[in-house]
């Protein structure tokens, strides 16, 4: 299967997908086109910045001007939580938020851990529902036009045992830390 995803990633086509978090709509997070895309199956302001998933720390290295160490504390924790960096880099700019940061997530389940080291690049992760409507709880709950809307589907299981959110935090050019979502 991971064959299968890869492939699509790969001609940069839209995946739904399981995360460590929510069912997510993900794609190639280099390409401005697939960003493009995945704003139209939200049907979401394009000024909105997406989440980003990364392998690892050194992963995290390539795709932020710099990482600041309070955020090294937060990176090593068991609960899912996505960093908002200050700046983003080598993603494409339609991604980015208006002032140029990126929020990144290094998740710890392990079909996503495969997907990324096999891609060897960042994938976008956002939830997969319309914007404004309510995250899906599983993927039964998934609104049909996301459905219809991705390209490819993960059938890696029909249920996913997390179903909240993670935790957003914005790391602050100065090292402060804000939270935007707990």
């Amino acid at each position: 299967m991971i064959d299968e995803v890869l492939a699509a990633l790969e001609k940069k086509q839209t995946i739904l997908y399981p995360t460590d978090t929510v069912w997510g709509i993900g794609g190639d997070a280099t390409a401005p086109e697939v960003v493009e895309k995945i704003y139209k199956i939200k049907q979401r302001a394009d000024h909105k910045a997406l989440i980003v998933l990364v392998k690892d720390i050194e992963m995290l290295k390539e795709y932020v001007q710099e990482i600041p160490e309070v955020a090294f504390s937060f990176l090593e924790e068991e609960r899912p939580t996505t960093l908002v960096y200050p700046q983003g880099i080598n993603l494409a700019d339609n991604l980015l938020g208006q002032d140029g940061s990126v929020g990144i997530r290094i998740p710890k389940h392990s079909f996503c851990q495969q997907l990324l080291t096999s891609f060897g690049k960042p994938i976008i992760s956002t939830s997969a529902n319309i914007s404004g409507s309510e995250t899906p709880k599983n993927f039964n709950t998934i609104d049909s036009k996301v459905l219809e809307g991705v390209d490819y589907v993960v059938h890696l299981q029909k249920k996913n045992n997390q179903n909240q959110p993670s935790r957003v935090l914005k790391i602050k050019a100065d090292g402060t830390v804000l939270i935007l979502r707990a």
